[in-house]
């Protein structure tokens, strides 16, 4: 059996791609949550208003303000009401939209957000993610240059921003997986899978703390730089991501030849460069892809919940001072970023020594998530203003095991179907981008009078939701390359290998790897002719 010369990942093209796809998340999760930051400098509010909006964009540092919330009727613990509104924060804002006009606003991006998900998820695969991405990203720099300039001409013009934008980072993630498909070899995929996703983390936590310094010390009467400088950022990373990536190894202008054999003999030479068929119809009565679907929703429903209903808890129930709000926000997202990337670290390490399979690193990494996951949403709700500390330590474990789904449905995709890893994404987020619309309105329907038996009722269903993706994943989920995942022309090439075989020609296959036996002269040790081949082809995990 021949050895594959492994080219080191360290300062290698592949590891490159991954810092670029992580910078490009960062960005993607700036220009969606700066106007959740820059909204607050941007809208008039008097002092009975303060409480809502602050609690619902309170996951970064805009305001010293204190609230006083026993005039709301709130129990308030000892040495925490003060009340006050910032009054420069409120001198310097120019529009006076109402509290629908605010939350349409927001939704807007995820309307234009779920409809490019499956679409985008095809065009990569059919003519790259780098070209499709890139584009997209010229889209959303525009969108961010424009949108000071159409709020203050009529807020129409901002929907219509926000819409165009989603649409144009809907294309984010299912080009990340169609470009991972192709770069990333099997024992590396939860690292790559892990780089690449750290960045909206960090994006959330950039957003947070610094669009909160420049709404109180920009230009632009403060939140127009943030848009500006949003759009400058990620005009850079355009040019840059344009310049230092390709689609494939064999496309990259600056790869070694080492390094593009390595990802080459790992992957396979077999898998197609373009998708030309999908088998839409079994992709979709597969069982463990509605097991990514299902974890992809669940996940996305507590995270989005924990987003954004958690601060408001925060403020309205735990009454923590808005001064905290910055810290607070960042903390848990520092969390999440630091293990997610020990979790990819440790998944591919036990594969690759073999300690446990492919499919029972996903399917123990993602229930142990959300076992996790709904243990901690549970507890949660049970924490008093008393006990408010206890709550931020509660949410930093949350998001610690949420954390370890980089190393389950996350990356599953590239197992189930590397030459389809674009379109499952692209599938799967559709369903995931559901919750982000529905799942803020529910906790506002649970919370009427936004009391604690209230907001107990919103973590249980986190809880509930969590636990069912847990069970799920547990009859469902494989880590194994499926049946339909193989295109035409390999069987149709796999085939061909067959017939020589069975006439007593020698065949020589590529190399086999992760276990496999190498097929000559006709015969396989220990697997049949159809399993090695695909093997042989790369699609082994």
């Amino acid at each position: 059996m021949g050895e594959i010369d492994k080219a080191p990942l360290l300062c290698s093209q592949r590891l490159s791609l991954a810092f670029l796809a992580f910078l490009g998340n960062v960005l993607v999760y700036v220009t969606r949550v700066n106007i959740s930051v820059a909204i607050l400098c941007m809208v008039r509010n008097d002092p009975l208003n303060v409480t809502h909006n602050v609690s619902t964009f309170q996951r970064f540092n805009v305001s010293d303000a204190n609230i006083d919330n026993s005039t709301l009727g709130q129990d308030v613990c000892s040495g925490d009401s003060t009340s006050g509104v910032d009054k420069d924060t409120n001198d310097r804002a120019e529009f006076d939209w109402d509290k629908i006009t605010r939350s349409e606003l927001l939704a807007m991006y995820f309307y234009g957000y779920i409809f490019t998900q499956i679409p985008s998820g095809w065009l990569a695969s059919r003519y790259g993610g780098r070209r499709v991405w890139g584009v997209c990203m010229v889209v959303c720099s525009i969108c961010t240059f424009v949108t000071p300039v159409c709020a203050r001409t009529h807020v129409y013009l901002v929907y219509a921003v926000r819409f165009i934008l989603g649409i144009a980072a809907g294309v984010t993630f299912p080009c990340v997986h169609a470009m991972l498909g192709k770069w990333s070899p099997p024992f590396e995929r939860s690292k790559m899978a892990s780089y690449t996703f750290a960045g909206p983390l960090i994006g959330n936590v950039v957003t947070f703390s610094i669009s909160g310094l420049l709404c109180q010390y920009g230009f632009d009467n403060g939140w127009g730089s943030i848009f500006y400088l949003s759009g400058i950022v990620n005009t850079l990373w355009v040019v840059a991501w344009f310049f230092l990536t390709a689609d494939s190894p064999e496309q990259h202008r600056f790869i070694t030849e080492r390094e593009k054999v390595y990802i080459e003999s790992s992957i396979g030479k077999g898998g197609i460069k373009k998708v030309r068929k999908v088998p839409w119809l079994k992709m979709f009565s597969s069982g463990p892809l509605w097991a990514v679907i299902i974890a992809h929703f669940c996940n996305n429903y507590v995270n989005y919940t924990l987003l954004t209903s958690l601060p408001t808890f925060m403020k309205e129930s735990l009454n923590f001072d808005i001064k905290q709000n910055g810290l607070l926000s960042s903390l848990p997202y520092v969390c999440q970023f630091i293990a997610s990337i020990a979790v990819g670290w440790a998944a591919d390490t036990i594969r690759e020594k073999g300690l446990m399979s492919t499919t029972m690193v996903r399917k123990s990494f993602q229930v142990f998530s959300f076992l996790g996951t709904a243990v901690c949403t549970a507890a949660v709700g049970q924490i008093s203003c008393e006990q408010r500390q206890i709550a931020v330590a509660v949410l930093c474990l949350c998001t610690t095991f949420m954390s370890f789904n980089r190393a389950g449905y996350v990356v599953n995709h590239l197992d189930l179907a590397p030459s389809y890893a674009g379109i499952l994404f692209g599938i799967t987020n559709t369903f995931g981008t559901i919750p982000g619309m529905t799942a803020p309105v529910l906790a506002g329907a649970l919370t009427p009078n936004k009391t604690t038996e209230e907001w107990k009722n919103v973590f249980y269903v986190c809880s509930a939701i969590a636990a069912f993706g847990a069970i799920t994943n547990f009859i469902l989920i494989d880590g194994e390359l499926q049946d339909w995942a193989v295109p035409s022309e390999i069987n149709l090439e796999m085939d061909v290998v067959a017939e020589n075989t069975q006439n007593g020609e020698k065949v020589k296959l590529p190399e086999v790897h992760d276990g496999q036996e190498q097929v000559t002269n006709g015969t396989s040790e220990g697997k049949d002719h159809k399993s090695t081949g695909v093997a042989n082809l790369g699609f082994s995990s």
